[in-house]
């Protein structure tokens, strides 16, 4: 499977659907992100149960600043609509393959305790 668009217009539901979804942000510019774009083909097409998209920074510029990013590429892997990974670079395929186990592997309940723990705490604040 390819990597697909993600515009402002289809990220909301992009991220509803449940299950992993992977996100690179990247640029036509960037050196970095060119070298990324196959291995994060080489993981769409070796993972078509997970949904991989890419968000062009320049045509994107107010979705990249709600999600502060600042240095591309950056990776972003949300499950089930909840951000578990960011990290921006080139992320070689190994361990992007090994990124997404983990992310198959997390118990959802307990990432979800801790998210609103979380959310109580910053309000107790």
């Amino acid at each position: 499977m390819k990597p697909i668009e993600i515009r402002a217009d289809n990220f909301k539901a992009t991220l509803a659907k449940p299950g992993i979804v992977l996100i690179d942000w990247w640029a036509t510019w960037c050196g970095p992100c060119r070298a990324f774009a196959p291995i994060f083909e080489k993981a769409a097409a070796a993972h078509p149960d997970v949904v991989f998209g890419k968000v062009d920074t320049d045509h994107e510029q107010a979705l990249a600043g709600q999600f502060s990013i600042r240095s591309i590429p950056t990776l972003m892997i949300f499950r089930d609509g909840i951000l578990i990974f960011s990290q921006p670079g080139v992320v070689p395929l190994a361990a992007l393959n090994d990124l997404i186990a983990q992310a198959q592997a997390l118990d959802m309940a307990e990432v979800r305790r801790q998210a609103e723990a979380s959310k109580q705490a910053t309000r107790a604040a």
